[in-house]
């Protein structure tokens, strides 16, 4: 395995900037935008909106043509004052542009690329073929402008600024986790390998592409995983998909994160909630699965280093970082 590509630490008053590599700034999002760039402010960074974070930008679904959007993207990761692209939403675009990014930009100079959704993709893309560290972490609008931020409970708002401070400007092992909820221990156990994973749709839409991250990105590796607006047919498809290409096989352990619009099965007697249909796609696999972490299309969001070696703990319901996310500066 290639040696992880860490971004380069961030400073107090480094520019992030706030890019629209998915979906498009809908009308009426704007002081969701604003309440955002105000959270990335007040981690201490400088903050640029885009010009094509704009209501008035759209083409379809995205914010531009896949060529518009790999142009923004690459001057971002071109431009040298940039050390941070924040993505202002999720969405439906990121596969129509990955062959025009410039690898070989990020391998000059690697910039944490934070975001959810349809931007894990991207993440996984871009480590499978850089290795470079991707977050996967809250979006700028529905995540850091979201209510939770504004309203939410005020020590761990301020608990969760801090934990994302700490992991994108220190080079050291953030350690545990803190979890919001109540986590849940799916099988027990325990284990120790560097993290993969995001939506799972978007993770087996990418096996189909020159950007799938080879069987060894799966070796020893913690997967984690959320899920949106599906049934939990679907995603038993989508999991025996992984089994079937060898990826469960690998892995060492697995952390799912909070199901978002989830179905269950439900035919009369016949019921499978969405444990059930995990656990029977992993069979007797012996790995632990800590679930109902925070993460997913919910806020907040704990940041995940992607290629970050982790220990998930099942039976006594942790997650820690164990290793640094950034490189010092």
């Amino acid at each position: 395995m290639p040696e992880i590509l860490r971004p380069r630490a961030l400073k107090s008053g480094d520019l992030v900037v706030v890019a629209a590599p998915s979906g498009r700034l809908a009308p009426g999002e704007e002081p969701l935008l604003a309440r955002g760039v105000a959270i990335l402010e007040r981690m201490g960074f400088r903050v640029r909106v885009s010009p094509m974070v704009d209501p008035a930008r759209q083409r379809w679904w995205a914010s531009g043509t896949p060529a518009e959007q790999a142009e923004e993207l690459n001057g971002l990761l071109r431009d040298p004052e940039v050390r941070a692209v924040v993505a202002h939403t999720g969405g439906q675009a990121t596969i129509g542009y990955l062959d025009l990014i410039d690898l070989d930009a990020i391998r000059a100079d690697p910039k944490p690329i934070i975001g959810y959704s349809d931007i894990s993709l991207l993440h996984m893309a871009l480590h499978a073929r850089t290795s470079l560290v991707g977050f996967h972490a809250d979006i700028a609008t529905h995540g850091f402008g979201s209510d939770w931020y504004t309203l939410g409970d005020a020590a761990r708002r301020s608990e969760l600024v801090d934990l994302y401070t700490r992991v994108l400007t220190k080079a050291e092992a953030p350690g545990m986790l803190p979890a919001g909820g109540a986590w849940e221990t799916w099988r027990p156990g325990r284990a120790q390998g560097p993290l993969f994973g995001g939506l799972l749709n978007r993770l087996v839409l990418l096996q189909a592409t020159p950007f799938a991250p080879a069987a060894e990105r799966f070796e020893g590796a913690v997967l984690f995983w959320e899920e949106l607006q599906r049934p939990v047919s679907r995603i038993w498809m989508d999991l025996h998909t992984l089994r079937l290409s060898g990826a469960l096989d690998r892995i060492a352990g697995m952390v799912v994160g909070i199901p978002t619009e989830v179905t269950p099965h439900d035919d009369g007697a016949d019921h499978a909630d969405l444990r059930d249909v995990v656990l029977d796609v992993l069979g007797q696999r012996d790995i632990p699965v800590l679930a109902q972490v925070d993460f997913g299309h919910t806020s907040p969001n704990l940041p995940l280093p992607i290629g970050v070696r982790a220990d998930v703990d099942a039976d006594n319901r942790t997650l820690s970082l164990l290793e640094s996310a950034v490189a010092e500066s």
